[in-house]
């Protein structure tokens, strides 16, 4: 579909917003733990936004509607507030902020994997060639800029975690995008986003706290969170940026688009990752990033395009 100025804002403003989530989760995570911090982000977030989303749980009959499609709530909860951000958070660990983004760049592939393989949405062929130079940009981040290494790469912790950050971001936008039949429009109650974003981080707030006790049981600190001015606004900005409003324009932009098109917006987030990481942690881009970049550039051009239509006679 051509993408209008108010459609493009409204996809890049959500990579902004989470390239600012990698470089503060890299520095917040000195003082407090990746899984609480991502506990923490979402139960302030809850807390912003129940004013506005309180009624999807206001009597018996609408906490019934979320019991009945509890399936469906609970696994799109699981895969975009409860896992995408805790893996990210445990990825900042051992990987650098512009390295988990760019690794998030191969996001594109696995939208189009997952559109053709669960929901029979072909890809076209700029679709193709887009994802290609999308994961061309992440096999350089991955080797460093040095062909030879591909054959020799060993990665980090942080980026399989990020991977598998990015394959569950995929489906979460998917779920959204085409959701099963008792989620769709008509069908599902008529929550406003504000309820229906409450009712995801409710669930996935769940996950969320369980998955940061289970990490503490397995891997006990004895490290208390050192509650500073800059971590208290660390997690005010992780709260509100990339996960309110983020996750609201994410949610306009992908409804609008599709998910294809827009992982191709979200391939972005590392070209402003490493401006905030120049800025803020002194992470200077080398030879090699800028070669994503353009690659990365070049993907979200190509794929962009629109299909071709046969002339009539």
């Amino acid at each position: 579909m051509p993408v209008s100025p108010r459609l493009a804002l409204m996809l890049s403003v959500p990579p902004l917003l989470w390239a600012g989530n990698a470089v503060v989760g890299r520095l917040a995570i000195g003082s407090i733990t990746p899984l609480w911090l991502n506990a923490g982000r979402w139960a302030l977030a809850l807390l912003l936004l129940l004013p506005l989303g309180w009624r999807a749980f206001g009597s018996a009959p609408r906490r019934a509607q979320i019991v009945e499609r509890w399936p469906q709530l609970a696994l799109l909860s699981l895969t975009g507030v409860g896992a995408y951000n805790a893996l990210q958070y445990l990825a900042l660990k051992t990987s650098t902020p512009l390295n988990v983004t760019l690794i998030a760049a191969s996001s594109p592939v696995w939208m189009l994997a997952i559109g053709a393989l669960c929901y029979g949405e072909h890809p076209r062929r700029s679709q193709l060639i887009g994802a290609g130079l999308s994961l061309a940009g992440v096999a350089v981040v991955l080797s460093r800029g040095e062909a030879a290494a591909l054959l020799r790469v060993q990665l980090v912790p942080g980026d399989l975690l990020m991977l598998l950050a990015v394959f569950c971001w995929c489906v979460y936008s998917w779920l959204l995008a085409r959701p099963p039949a008792s989620m769709r429009p008509g069908q599902r109650p008529d929550w406003d986003w504000a309820e229906f974003l409450c009712i995801q981080i409710v669930l996935g707030l769940g996950w969320a706290t369980a998955a940061a006790g289970v990490g503490e049981w397995l891997q006990p600190t004895t490290r208390p969170i050192a509650w500073t001015p800059w971590l208290v606004a660390a997690v005010l900005y992780v709260a509100i940026g990339p996960s309110l409003i983020a996750y609201r324009l994410w949610g306009l932009g992908v409804a609008q688009a599709g998910p294809a098109l827009a992982a191709f917006f979200a391939n972005l987030t590392p070209l402003f990752a490493a401006l905030l990481s120049a800025a803020l942690l002194g992470e200077w881009p080398q030879l090699f990033h800028a070669l994503a970049f353009a690659l990365i550039v070049a993907g979200i051009i190509v794929s962009s395009r629109p299909a071709h239509r046969p002339r009539r006679s």
